[in-house]
């Protein structure tokens, strides 16, 4: 299943969390102060208003509700913890706690903890402490002020493992990365560990499930570290970069740790529990011209991990829920090379390498599927084994000729995602015999000829086509007719020729014997007649007709010539003398739509003179060089007194 991305109608983002039961999505939006629910898809579902600067949620151990911190409006009016019934998407409750600006909320010990004061990000010199709702009692009692020693100066992320009695806190956006433990099993919260630790500008944490670490994201150091909750000392690191700022934790202990980076590099790691190399990178595309950015607090997985669900920014302020399936599996790319050409039925070898974060063991079986002319849809002919670094090679000898593939596939498992890779080979066949009768003939208008064409051996196919292109560009190419040559290998059409045409016959190919294709262009003549009048009588002498004029008669010579745009009729005359023709001079005349052509004989008229007339298409000085060039018959006349 391929990865998406949905726009969210957001203008900030606080935090998200995921409902496994009803594979819903949460996304708080503190600037417009609402949440917006979508599906696993990232479809709209339901959009909860009036939350004035709505920041941390936390999903019950039931999945049956989300709480959400409310700091409320800029009066100090609506500060509250707000319960949203995930099945319908509604607020079903809501337990105000005063002026305080409740902003991050966890469960832990069996009440819901917030973190209230100032937000984190002010430049402001501020405070913050933590407080608890009790969700047991009937009157669910907030209590405030839960750390007696007061060491926040802004509102304190926290985080606690599911059902853990150990609370975590983090100073967002310190000058240094500062965190405090609780123990909360009793209902109260009693500090077992504070440390100013590694680092700058805290932007989220995460405990592990175990409730053994805390992850860090933060702009600094340069990596995402882990403190053990016991007594916050180092733990370990997920290697990332700088500017990190959100983190996730599934229920298993891998850890999606993310950092801002619109240019540099990945935006999310994915690390199996307490890895020190990622499995899993992304390094988000632009959706709009303009590099994704992942935002602060933005990650969560659902609970049975087969999705990791994102938000990101892009520079013209769209949101998007990035939803990635199946993150916590490492790529598996299957690299294939084999011979560019090789011989049918001959040994050939194929090479490969497969290479994931998560190395593949020895002895892995890869699928080998072969495609070829006579297995459009493949077929399996074996496998191939990893060898320990991961390459493989094997060897075939293809019975068919053509383009062959093969292809191999991993189908993945728990810690990988499937994958494939193919390459492929142009296997040689044989060249096949094809015959196309008339070539450079010429025939008359509207003629119908037929065409043969001959096909020699072959070792399936026996099928033949024939196409016809006439010349000109408003005629395309088509099929005459297509089919199986008889016993003698023969295949013939009959075509009416109006144009200078170029007929090919084609032969496909088949498994053993090449595609081959032989044209013939063939000559078409135009239509062409000459009329004559206005002559005041013909007669037959000098061993032709002879139309006759009186000299101060201007004759008329009408021709008739196959139509086609922009062509024009050449018009010779000659005079007879002392036994030879001598040419008289020609021209160009138009023809009009319908391919007729009108011509006056103007001037003086020479009288006892013999002179003849004919009309002419010249093929490519006529206008067009659709046909070949066709002569009109003489026209004879004579001028009297």
């Amino acid at each position: 299943m391929a990865d998406d991305q949905r726009d969210l109608g957001v203008f900030s983002v606080g935090d998200i969390v995921v409902d496994g039961v009803h594979q819903r999505v949460f996304v708080s939006d503190p600037d417009t102060g609402k949440i917006v629910v979508t599906d696993y898809q990232g479809n709209g579902v339901r959009q909860l208003t009036d939350l004035p600067g709505v920041r941390g949620l936390e999903l019950s151990a039931d999945s049956g509700t989300v709480y959400a911190a409310v700091p409320g409006g800029a009066d100090g009016t609506g500060d509250a913890i707000v319960a949203v019934d995930t099945a319908t998407a509604t607020e079903s409750a809501r337990y105000a706690t005063g002026n305080v600006d409740p902003r991050y909320v966890a469960l832990a010990g069996g009440k819901l903890w917030f973190g209230y004061g100032t937000d984190g990000n002010s430049d402001d010199s501020g405070h913050g402490d933590i407080g608890s709702v009790d969700l047991t009692g009937a009157d669910h009692q907030v209590t405030l002020d839960a750390d007696a020693a007061h060491p926040w100066t802004a509102a304190p992320v926290l985080d606690a493992a599911p059902g853990s009695g150990t609370l975590v806190a983090g100073l967002p956006y310190g000058g240094t990365n500062q965190l405090g433990v609780y123990d909360v099993s009793s209902g109260t919260a009693s500090a077992t560990a504070r440390a100013r630790v590694e680092g700058s500008l805290l932007r989220d944490l995460a405990v592990t499930p175990d409730g053994k670490d805390v992850v860090v994201a933060a702009w600094s150091p340069s990596y995402h570290a882990a403190y053990k909750t016991s007594d916050l000392t180092a733990d370990g690191r997920y290697p990332t970069r700088d500017y990190g700022n959100a983190v996730a934790v599934a229920p298993d202990g891998t850890v999606a740790a993310g950092a801002e980076q619109q240019y540099n590099g990945p935006d999310i790691y994915v690390f199996k529990p307490r890895g020190t190399t990622s499995v899993r990178e992304y390094d988000f595309p632009a959706g709009d011209g303009s590099a994704a950015v992942l935002d602060a607090a933005s990650l969560a997985w659902a609970p049975d991990k087969s999705r990791l669900f994102a938000v990101t920014t892009s520079s013209q302020g769209v949101y998007e829920l990035r939803i990635l399936n199946n993150a916590a599996k490492a790529v598996t790319t299957v690299s294939v090379t084999a011979p560019a050409k090789a011989p049918r039925a001959k040994k050939l070898t194929v090479k490969g390498k497969v290479t994931s974060k998560v190395a593949l063991p020895a002895g892995t079986k890869l699928p080998i599927l072969r495609t070829d002319l006579e297995n459009p849809k493949g077929r399996n002919i074996g496998t191939a084994t990893l060898a320990a670094n991961g390459t493989f090679s094997f060897t075939n000898s293809p019975p068919v000729g053509g383009k062959v593939t093969y292809k191999l596939s991993y189908a993945g498992d728990a810690d990988h995602v499937a994958g494939s890779g193919s390459a492929s080979v142009d296997v040689s066949r044989a060249a096949a015999t094809l015959r196309l009768t008339n070539n450079k003939k010429t025939y008359g208008y509207g003629q119908s000829v037929k065409f043969t064409a001959h096909l020699g051996a072959t070792y399936k196919n026996r099928k033949v086509e024939i196409w016809a292109d006439p010349y000109g560009t408003d005629k395309p190419n088509k099929l005459v007719k297509s089919g199986t040559v008889n016993r003698n290998g023969d295949f013939a059409v009959t075509y009416k020729l109006t144009r200078d045409t170029r007929l090919t016959a084609r032969f496909t190919g088949d498994a053993r014997y090449a595609p081959k294709s032989v044209a013939s262009t063939v000559y078409t003549r135009v239509k062409v007649s000459t009329s004559v009048g206005r002559q005041y009588k013909n007669k037959k002498v000098y061993g032709q007709t002879y139309a006759y004029f009186h000299k101060n008669t201007n004759p008329l010579f009408t021709t008739a010539m196959t139509a086609y745009p922009g062509r024009e009729q050449q018009m010779q005359i000659q005079v007879y003398y002392q036994g030879t023709w001598y040419d008289g001079g020609s021209r160009y005349f138009p023809l009009d739509a319908s391919g007729v052509s009108r011509v006056e004989l103007g001037g003086t008229h020479d009288v006892g003179y013999r002179f003849r007339l004919r009309s002419s298409y010249v093929d490519g000085a006529s206008g067009d060089s659709v046909n070949t060039t066709t002569r009109g018959a003489w026209k004879y006349f004579i001028f009297t007194s």
